[in-house]
């Protein structure tokens, strides 16, 4: 039975299943790094891995080896034992060089980068091509200045919040490229603050938090989008981990970089880490003037070369004001219609074809507080004033607290600028949304009586 399983394993039948099981367990950019410029071959229960280098070797050796044997063992029953061959490139090596033949192989391209440190880096995402404007300015200058001056305590950490779709991710990605254009061998990593806690779980199963933590306090940059999904673990262990990766690296001069949808202050952070958050500069990132997303739409235009004339180009920049992402997935979807149809874009097919992205930007920007207020105040029987005033009793709290949610939820205001106009400060009008949010989730009934308040409103806004 066992040389029936090699020949099997020989003929790539059997290997297929435990490279999908490491991609699994690895993660995609881990076995993209480290799995796939290497050859494997099986041979009496032997399992033979060509790599590049030593490093590779080291490094397969220290982290995955037992991952490997143990992938191999569900998928095939075998207990193998593991042998390396390094070939080293040489100067005279091509990219066209033919790689080792073995009888199971991964498919691979030969990797054309200095620096082996997965970075996960879109190298599209660069200074050059963010359009600067007023809105950004101030979070553009501080990016340049912290790909610059790495560490500087002049700019670290760099803090930088937004409504989602203004370009916080371009940012950080302009801000890693730049600094591996200024040093190749820098060590820099872009991740999620979700793709983080992931890995640290992970970690812990595998029992290789040591790994973990080496691999991040050995970097020169951190690059971490979406902070609030740490802020908003039940999990300390996993903010706890953060603190201790965040504190390594300050304490280090090392560059950390972090955004979020929400200022630091808004976020539940642990007191030191916030001083910590705070102790560097906090930049916001605002909605576009008209004039920055007709520069937005032109670069579009321009680089994907677009046959679209600017009067249709005011007209998506006018109708879409509150989200960058969606002004540049209304312009690829007007494209991609003509395209297919052969005709040339104009504002009449346009407004055909963005109407339902368009209705739904008006309503945003039709929506005002003094609309919200007045219907809630009907449905719960409240008066005007009482949503400002220092009563809080159930009958007006919560009424109030719902107005909050509708605010945040139906208006381009900021949380501070929502708490203004109820008398509060922009923690409770988190805790507000948090809570009617939560309450939406759990209780069907009143979900249904929020859609009916929203049908008010909109009826409000269309006569």
């Amino acid at each position: 039975m066992a040389e029936t399983a090699v020949e099997n394993l020989q003929s790539g039948e059997i290997l297929a299943p435990v490279f999908k099981e490491l991609e699994t367990i690895l993660g995609k950019d881990t076995y993209d790094m480290w799995m796939r410029p290497a050859s494997f071959e099986l041979k009496d229960s032997v399992l033979t891995i060509q790599i590049p280098n030593p490093f590779w070797q080291k490094t397969i050796q220290n982290r995955y080896e037992n991952i490997i044997k143990d992938a191999v063992l569900k998928h095939t029953g075998l207990e193998i034992n593991i042998q390396y061959i390094v070939k080293e490139n040489t100067e005279n090596a091509t990219q066209t060089e033919t790689p080792v033949t073995t009888t199971s192989t991964l498919p691979i391209q030969p990797v054309v980068k200095r620096n082996p440190f997965p970075s996960r880096l879109n190298s599209l995402y660069r200074f050059e091509n963010f359009i600067e404007a007023p809105s950004n300015r101030f979070a553009y200058k501080l990016s340049q200045a912290a790909a610059n001056k790495l560490g500087d305590r002049g700019h670290n950490p760099l803090f930088i919040y937004s409504t989602p779709g203004l370009g916080k991710t371009h940012l950080l990605h302009a801000i890693g490229n730049q600094i591996l254009q200024n040093n190749p061998y820098a060590k820099v990593l872009y991740m999620s603050a979700e793709e983080f806690v992931a890995e640290y779980v992970q970690a812990i199963q595998y029992n290789s938090t040591d790994d973990f933590r080496r691999k991040y306090r050995s970097l020169d940059c951190l690059l971490m989008d979406d902070i609030q999904f740490v802020a908003g673990k039940s999990d300390k262990v996993s903010v706890q981990e953060f603190f201790h990766t965040f504190n390594a690296l300050f304490d280090s001069s090392k560059q950390i970089i972090l955004s979020s949808d929400r200022t630091p202050q808004q976020l539940d952070l642990d007191e030191r880490l916030s001083s910590r958050l705070l102790s560097g500069p906090t930049c916001e990132i605002k909605k576009p003037y008209f004039e920055a997303r007709i520069a937005i739409l032109r670069q579009k235009r321009d680089a994907n070369h677009f046959n679209i004339g600017d009067d249709v180009l005011a007209f998506i920049g006018e109708g879409i004001q509150t989200n960058i992402r969606e002004l540049e997935g209304a312009l690829f979807r007007l494209m991609s219609y003509c395209d297919m149809q052969g005709v040339t874009p104009t504002i009449s097919i346009a407004k055909e074809i963005l109407a339902d992205i368009l209705t739904l930007e008006e309503r945003r920007l039709a929506v005002n507080i003094n609309t919200i207020k007045k219907v809630v105040g009907k449905h719960f029987k409240i008066n005007m004033e009482d949503f400002s005033s220092k009563r809080k009793t159930q009958s007006i709290a919560w009424p109030r607290q719902i107005a909050m949610y509708l605010a945040n939820d139906l208006t381009d205001m900021s949380l501070p600028e929502i708490g203004r106009e109820f008398n509060r400060d922009h923690s409770t009008v988190v805790h507000a949304r948090d809570l009617v949010k939560e309450t939406i989730k759990k209780d069907p009934f009143f979900a249904a009586e929020i859609n009916q308040i929203l049908s008010d409103i909109k009826a409000v806004d269309n006569k």
